[in-house]
């Protein structure tokens, strides 16, 4: 496969699956279910590989993509899904699972042919609903077998089931992991009732709205794109083709600071860079932002100017709280050292991660542990979530 297929943020890998249903062939979906050690990639990772022979996604840092080609090729032959296990840590002659790589970690890996069972995981991700995806790794010689789906739904608690009965899946004891993987977007294998089922959380992605429409907010919208943020731009001047300038958006939008609340939803899930390096349209920027108690505002531009927005606000009688300035980010990004565009791109869409994410940006040879959190899921399941890299 190419670096370029292998490097495709999850969202086009989702996309892509959505594309392969509607198109001739079988494709065979390779997902990472469980890991035990170190691994580049955490249990939900994906990667589609058609009948050619081409990759899109990836589970490793490359060095089983290319074995996994010839897995799925056997898989497309049966017509049935397989589960494959390697073992990637390094013994004393340095060979591994003869392949000699040494990531000194356990890969399990599900691979089953691409069938319309998986269409409302792709549907529920494109309509920006979080859904759980819950398939059986093994049935234990019950009415259910590996690769039979079922979906759970986090609004309405339900779990639909595309094939297999319904009363074959143990549903009340599925339904708090569920939630929890589905909210997160997280996966792990759980065992329930004689079960083992992998319970892959596909959370809505997180949306990036970009003020702006000057030079450097192309560097923005192209990192926060391959970083799985969908990317709206927004200008308030109607003479621009926003599209056009900005490909690397999922959409643009034209409106004006005063109609924000109105044209835009935005919410918990909804991330923002204010960066039209106009005073007045930063200003009224910031306050429907913070209005709109979204999680976090970036304001370009230094501290001081913010501090003249504060005055301007003060003789408006427009104060803040404590509360609505924590999401407030004066200067916007990360203190990377960069002043190029796209180092300070970087410093920008790494912020907004952090805080996506919930972190506290710090060296990763300062933090203890997995470098990924464990999943831990209570719903009655006796969880076998691995260790995550």
């Amino acid at each position: 496969m190419t670096q370029r297929n292998w490097s495709v943020p999850e969202t086009e890998v989702v996309q892509r699956i959505r594309d392969r249903l509607d198109a001739d062939g079988t494709d065979v979906l390779a997902t990472v279910v469980d890991i035990e050690g170190n691994a580049y990639r955490r249990p939900g990772a994906k990667m589609l590989l058609d009948a050619e022979g081409t990759g899109v996604g990836s589970i490793t840092a490359g060095c089983l993509e290319d074995e996994l080609v010839q897995v799925a090729s056997e898989v497309r032959a049966a017509g049935e899904p397989r589960l494959v296990t390697y073992d990637l840590m390094e013994d004393d002659e340095g060979d591994v699972w003869g392949l000699g790589v040494g990531c000194n970690g356990v890969i399990e890996v599900l691979l089953e042919p691409l069938t319309e069972t998986y269409r409302p995981a792709v549907s529920a991700f494109a309509d920006g609903r979080d859904v759980a995806v819950v398939t059986v790794l093994d049935g234990d010689d019950g009415p259910l077998e590996r690769g039979d789906r079922a979906y759970y739904d986090p609004v309405d608690g339900s779990l639909s089931t595309p094939a297999a009965d319904p009363a074959a899946w143990p549903a009340d004891a599925l339904a708090g992991s569920a939630a929890d993987l589905a909210e997160r977007g997280r996966a792990a294998t759980v065992t329930v009732d004689g079960l083992t089922l992998f319970v892959d959380g596909l959370s809505a992605p997180p949306e990036l709205v970009v003020f702006g429409t000057g030079h450097d907010v192309g560097p923005v919208t192209e990192l926060a794109a391959k970083s799985d943020f969908r990317v709206t731009v927004v200008g308030f001047r109607g003479a621009v083709d926003l599209a056009d300038q900005f490909p690397a958006a999922d959409r643009a939008l034209t409106t004006s600071p005063a109609s924000i609340a109105d044209d835009l939803t935005l919410g918990g899930n909804t991330y923002a860079v204010v960066m039209t390096h106009n005073f007045v349209d930063d200003r009224l920027t910031v306050e429907a932002l913070l209005d709109a108690s979204v999680p976090y505002v970036g304001l370009m531009g230094p501290r001081d100017r913010f501090e003249e927005m504060r005055d301007a606000f003060d003789e408006e009688g427009r104060t803040f709280t404590e509360a609505e300035l924590s999401s407030l980010y004066t200067p916007v990004g990360l203190d990377l050292g960069g002043g190029s565009p796209y180092q300070i791109a970087h410093s920008i869409v790494a912020e907004v991660l952090a805080v996506a994410n919930d972190r506290t940006p710090r060296h990763l040879k300062a933090r203890e542990g997995p470098i990924h959190e464990r999943v831990d899921v209570d719903a009655g399941a006796d969880a076998d979530t691995g260790v995550p890299r």
